[in-house]
């Protein structure tokens, strides 16, 4: 008897349904896409409407065989790929390879058995113009990358590559970089009274200076702060005003996947690229033994802080159940910001009543890290704002022929309301108040004071600062300056971080980015001679106009038109471009080394494959090394070091460091820590569709469980987690040589 299938793209995904559905449904992967644009060619007619030409993915025979077979079996086929522009191009895809006729497309914004059901009784058509959205991006990206990338191999260095969002990215990074070179600190201080009342002269509390005879004065030197300080340090104090006032502060709404990236960065120390890991993975779905499978989260890649009104509800009956009806916020709108889409709803828990601690004994570490973040995120949005009693109290202290006025802030907290389950992150950003050097100061508990009231000075400290420049980005910032300049969308913010680095244009040094000379050589040239290709305003505009190809007929016209007339400007820049280009004579980054062979000086190059060692004697001398990368763990037959290698085709693989005297090698990552049944070194396996799993080298039975390892990144290695078909690097190809 024929079955109803459903097709998804992650493994993962598909045993989840597989175990709440009903046994009458069928449910395959095509573990991520099938189709893509040819490696080798452009793969795009630009001279006939800007047709793409598609190819079956390598390595992907077996999966479509079995598909095929599948398709052919069953009676109805339901394409379930993820809610979002990606998602529905690989259902596109699927439908044409495996010539549906009447594919229904489903869309699961979270992975549980009421909302599959639901879905699966409301199936619409292919979206596609949401499709043709996706394909102008996947084409302008093919364009960018093909046609720049040869032309920095012949004019810097082999290897090179451009990308239509990430070299904007770098642009920020290199811009910045420059902003701080070209920042002169300057001088300022700040007067910091100690003062006491009469009504209680054990409680000393500190008050700013803020003003000298009504106007706000900002001290540039030590001679000013010392004229201060002498004209005030014999006045009498007196309290000139006591302002008290209730404050409320609002809970953050629940997340988008920028503010998850950015908050995950902040307070739990994960990349990005290992955040949207950890997130696919509990949306995909998490074995919670007697309730079954089922997805914890609702879909991560959003814009919109929208929550359903029963999510709502639950939440509602929740906090106040638990805290109390008087920690019940009231319904608060969502804020759409401009540019973002409102399709999917916020992150949140598929149930709120699934909480950190009841799914403790079912989530790895950092898997329970997130979803802890997560849920405490939501709750709180839906919670009472935080009220404070505020005071500013203004002192005056008269001297020197001058009215002095010093100000002290208190704050107490009257109600904690969100605060007693979450509080936002926040980053070291400085406003342009702080660069000035009007820091905010932390509010301080002041004793009751009255207007008209002496005080007694105890103490005067004057203190010199000095203004800072803007801190560099981490990746945490460097999310948020790509959502706040319409730079890319949720779905590529991770590929975007990580193919900067990869690329060696940005580095990572204490968790911020700096720039690279090659990354600053290539933002040069690009500036120079593509200004729309990194002009944050044009890319932008760009994203805005590809949004809108969503709402256009479903027709290729539309798309064809938007990419024509990027080309006809992107071909004439291209041109003159290769005219008038220089050749650029990269410098070799010196070392301490000196060659074993020849006795001359070693240098760091950057190669195809990335940096590598090499003797300045080349081509007489031709010593070259890799610069390896320590793994922490120690290799099984001598016990020296592992470290990562690269292939001369360009793969990574693990090796002792102490080749060629010992030969040991693992395609497989090494991780740190031995295995705890049998002491075998245990490597980190990936798997079909991306999934990352810990096993033992000497028995892959052995119980691995809650064994978290620290992989060459520096980031926890743990269990299985799947990554998204649209983690596949798009928007920068790897150009063949």
């Amino acid at each position: 008897m024929a079955k109803p299938l459903i097709i998804v793209e992650s493994p993962t995904k598909a045993r989840t349904i597989k175990k709440f559905l009903p046994a009458r449904y069928a449910v395959k992967a095509s573990v991520g896409h099938v189709r893509d644009l040819p490696k080798s060619t452009l793969g795009v007619d630009v001279d006939h409407g800007f047709q793409p030409k598609y190819l079956t993915i390598k390595g992907k025979g077996d999966v479509i065989k079995e598909l095929r077979a599948a398709t052919k079996a069953a009676s109805d086929v339901y394409l379930a790929t993820d809610p979002d522009r990606e998602g529905e191009s690989i259902a596109w895809h699927l439908a044409e390879l495996l010539k549906l006729e009447k594919p229904k497309r489903i869309e699961l914004h979270e992975i549980t058995k009421e909302a599959t059901l639901a879905a699966l009784k409301t199936p619409q058509e292919i979206d596609v113009s949401l499709v043709n959205a996706q394909q102008a991006r996947r084409i302008l990206d093919r364009l960018v990358g093909y046609k720049i990338s040869p032309l920095l191999w012949a004019k810097v260095r082999g290897g090179l590559s451009a990308g239509r969002v990430q070299s904007v990215a770098v642009r920020l990074i290199v811009d910045r970089e420059r902003e701080i070179a070209a920042f002169v600190p300057k001088e300022y201080w700040s007067i910091t009274a100690q003062l006491a009342s009469e009504g209680a002269p054990a409680t000393v509390f500190p008050a700013e200076f803020l003003s000298r005879d009504g106007q706000k004065l900002e001290i540039g030197d030590r001679s000013l702060a010392d004229e201060i300080v002498a004209a005030v340090k014999d006045a009498s104090w007196r309290i000139e005003s006591v302002k008290q006032r209730e404050a409320r502060r609002n809970p953050a709404p629940p997340f988008t996947t920028s503010t998850l990236q950015q908050e995950a960065s902040r307070r739990l120390k994960i990349r990005v690229r290992r955040a949207m890991q950890l997130a696919q993975a509990l949306y995909e779905g998490v074995d919670l033994g007697a309730e079954g499978t089922v997805g914890l989260i609702t879909y991560m890649r959003t814009d919109s802080t929208r929550i359903a009104d029963a999510a709502r509800e639950q939440s509602q009956a929740f906090i106040a159940a638990t805290y109390g009806r008087d920690y019940v916020g009231p319904y608060r709108a969502p804020r759409l910001r401009e540019g973002a889409q409102d399709a999917h709803e916020a992150i949140r828990p598929t149930s709120v009543e699934r909480t950190p601690e009841r799914m403790a004994g079912f989530l790895r570490r950092d898997e329970l890290r997130l979803y802890k973040l997560i849920w405490e995120r939501f709750v709180a949005s839906q919670m009472a704002a935080a009220v404070y009693d505020q005071t500013t109290v203004d002192i005056r202290a008269d001297g020197g022929g001058h009215e002095h006025v010093f100000r002290a802030t208190g704050s107490v907290l009257k109600f904690p309301g969100f605060t007693a389950v979450y509080e936002e992150g926040l980053d070291d950003v400085l406003s342009g108040a702080q660069r000035n050097g009007k820091t905010t100061r932390p509010r301080v508990m002041l004793p009751p004071l009255t207007a008209e009231e002496m005080l007694a000075l105890r103490g005067l400290e004057p203190k010199q600062h000095f203004t800072e420049p803007p801190p560099r980005y981490t990746e945490a910032t460097l999310v948020r300056a790509l959502e706040e300049n319409g730079i890319g969308r949720p779905s590529t913010y991770s590929s975007i971080v990580e193919t900067v680095q990869a690329r060696g244009y940005v580095q990572q040094l204490e968790r911020r980015f700096h720039p690279t000379e090659i990354g600053i050589a290539v933002n040069d040239l690009l500036v120079e001679h593509f200004p729309d290709i990194v002009d944050v305003g044009f890319t932008a505009t760009m994203e805005q106009r590809l949004d809108r190809i969503e709402e256009s007929p479903a027709v290729w016209e539309p798309t064809a038109e938007l990419l024509a007339e990027f080309y006809a400007e992107f071909k004439r820049e291209l041109d003159e471009a290769e005219k008038k280009l220089p050749k650029l004579e990269m410098r070799d980054e010196p070392t301490d080394e000196i060659c074993p062979n020849c006795g001359r000086p070693m240098v760091i190059k950057t190669g195809r494959f990335g940096r590598f060692i090499s003797c300045t004697g080349y081509p007489e001398c031709k010593t070259t090394r890799p610069i390896l990368k320590d793994t922490g763990a120690k290799c099984p037959k001598d016990g020296g070091m592992i470290v990562e290698r690269k292939s001369r085709k360009g793969r990574i693989f693990y090796g002792c460091a102490n080749y060629p005297a010992c030969d040991f090698v693992s395609w497989d990552r090494v991780v740190p820590e031995p295995c705890p049944v049998c002491g075998a070194y245990v490597v980190a396996k990936t798997r079909r569709g991306g999934s990352v799993a810990l096993e033992c080298s000497n028995d892959r039975t052995h119980d691995l469980a809650g064994l978290g390892r620290k992989d060459a990144a520096g980031e926890t290695v743990e269990g299985e987690t799947s990554a998204s078909a649209d983690e596949v690097e798009s928007d920068l190809e790897h150009v063949p040589v």
